[in-house]
């Protein structure tokens, strides 16, 4: 039984080097994801994703957003997966026409609640609100907000706040 007690040892310390080994590589890729931020964006990604299906009603997996800057402001669109899903083309489209009458009130509590209200630009936004024309379109297969502006201030605004909504929303939405 000796013979075999030493036998295992050379081995039980190989089985130590490779947990170790393997246990230091896993540390170090962390280590460079959360040093990236790719770590702590794929856990806001997530809060954002539960945050938001709080606040909208339609289902965010079967939904895109679409944020497309302009000179003259910018243009949101929500638009559903399946162009069939009537379900989810109508409940984009009554959440984003609240959404517009909001925004004409400097009302953007909705943001504000998924992605918190220091979000880039959305206090301009929201001070700024009377110097926008926000218009409300249904679309075939969800719908569209347009914000449009000619305080160059508040553009900037806008496009750091589309911005933020895309690192935000990961794969949920895409710009244009």
């Amino acid at each position: 039984m000796r013979i075999n007690e030493i036998g295992s040892r050379p081995r039980m310390r190989l089985v130590f080097l490779i947990g170790g080994c393997i246990l230091i590589g896993i540390l170090l890729t962390l280590g460079v994801l959360a040093a990236t931020g790719m770590l702590a964006r794929g856990n806001r990604q997530a809060m954002i994703h539960e945050q938001g299906s709080a606040v909208m009603p339609f289902d965010l997996d079967r939904t895109t957003h679409v944020f497309k800057s302009t000179e003259i402001g910018g243009i949101e669109t929500v638009i559903a997966k399946d162009p069939a899903d009537s379900q989810q083309i109508g409940l984009i489209q009554q959440h984003l026409e609240h959404e517009t009458m909001r925004f004409r009130d400097g009302d953007f509590g909705d943001p504000a609640s998924i992605h918190d209200t220091g979000m880039p630009g959305l206090a301009e936004l929201a001070a700024g609100a009377p110097k926008f024309t926000f218009s409300y379109a249904a679309l075939p297969n969800g719908a569209q907000i347009s914000y449009e502006t000619n305080d160059p201030r508040l553009i900037d605004a806008l496009h750091r706040w589309f911005a933020a909504q895309l690192a935000d929303h990961g794969h949920d939405a895409m710009g244009q």
